[in-house]
């Protein structure tokens, strides 16, 4: 599984924590930016760069993982292009819903929220890439709805 990781300058710190954790557990992940910390960068851009990775991806299961400071902007951003799912999770119960039912292939993380709790992020992450999609009728009949808006 390949992962994309990308943060605006809210996002900043705690990306680099989450990069430096997914390298040491043997994940494949690229930094899609921003890769100085930059005050006046637009969340916009990272959001874009990763989804069109995963759209332009061989890998079977690619996945990006996006932090701002509340990580809803990530989402919007994500979630205009086909095929995207991007999820603004909190907690382990959500991350595990999130893929199980939605099969979500961005997940957002509120920095505001989680910079200072390692074992939070952590725990989400963990579950977000190890929960596989339920591929239930419903499920998959929602999601290529979702793609013909």
């Amino acid at each position: 599984m390949k992962i994309y990781l990308g943060a605006d300058h809210n996002g900043y710190h705690l990306k680099e924590k989450v990069f430096a954790y997914l390298a040491k557990h043997g994940y494949s992940v690229e930094d899609v930016g921003d890769g100085v910390m930059d005050p006046s960068d637009d969340f916009p851009e990272y959001a874009q760069a990763a989804s069109l990775k995963i759209m332009g991806s061989d890998d079977k299961d690619p996945r990006a993982i996006l932090l701002c400071g509340g990580g809803q902007g990530m989402a919007m951003a994500a979630n205009r292009f086909r095929g995207i799912r991007a999820s603004v999770i909190w907690d382990a119960h959500e991350a595990k819903m999130t893929r199980n039912d939605n099969d979500s292939n961005i997940l957002c993380l509120p920095s505001r929220v989680l910079d200072d709790n390692d074992d939070q992020w952590q725990g989400i992450i963990e579950t977000w890439l190890s929960t596989p999609f339920a591929s239930a009728a419903r499920f998959k009949r929602r999601n290529q709805q979702i793609d013909e808006f």
